[in-house]
């Protein structure tokens, strides 16, 4: 790992404040299986007079001349679905919660991830990588919630949604700082790499929001 992923990691433990960032996922969940899959390292020969270099397997130049890998792109895609589930609980505040700060954080995550979701969906289409992969489990996800849970906190009004939507937004949160550990290992994008770290941070911080509330 190079030097600046060890910085990367090292900001997300500190902000984040939570084990659960570089903690893998469940050995049976896609973000697991996906970035413990190590891309087999071979060596290719230089032109006569130069020195053979090593890389991934599967690392591939972007147009705009960064690397990128399967994680790369396992990442941004799942992410995507991550952040349009946060969003879709965000949304049910307004009218829903009886607490003044849950309607504030919740705005103000709508207000990140909506623009989080086009710098990713950008991210894909400069590669020529479709949204999503129809081989990805986003059900499994870590943190994602069950249909069963979001039609309980679409039905839930006062206390009853504080309470649920910070028990669920904080788990869901826990999960995506996990995903973002996992690429934080894994990937090569050192710009993608940046801004999951960014996301890890911003996350913990949010998390220790909805702690402070005391709904959950």
């Amino acid at each position: 790992m190079n030097r600046w992923k060890w910085i990367a990691v090292a900001a997300v433990l500190l902000g984040a404040t939570l084990v659960v960032v570089l903690t893998r996922a469940p050995v049976d969940s896609p973000a697991a299986v996906h970035a413990s899959t190590e891309p087999v390292r071979v060596v290719l020969p230089g032109r006569p007079g130069e020195s053979a270099r090593v890389t991934d397997s599967d690392q591939v130049q972007a147009p705009d001349g960064s690397a990128y890998n399967s994680v790369d792109v396992t990442f941004v895609q799942m992410m995507i679905a991550h952040h349009e589930q946060a969003i879709e609980m965000a949304g049910l505040a307004a009218s829903r919660a009886g607490n003044a700060g849950i309607r504030a954080l919740a705005g103000r995550i709508s207000a990140a991830q909506k623009p989080e979701i086009d710098v990713l969906r950008s991210w894909l289409r400069d590669r020529g990588k479709p949204d999503s992969d129809p081989g990805h489990d986003h059900a499994g996800m870590p943190g994602m919630q069950t249909p069963a849970a979001i039609n309980a906190l679409t039905a839930a009004r006062g206390a009853d949604f504080d309470r649920r939507f910070a028990t669920m937004m904080i788990a869901h949160h826990r999960g995506a700082q996990q995903m973002s550990g996992d690429l934080l290992r894994s990937g090569v994008d050192e710009r993608l790499s940046e801004m999951a770290n960014e996301m890890a941070v911003e996350q913990g911080s949010e998390i220790n929001r909805l702690n402070d509330l005391g709904v959950a």
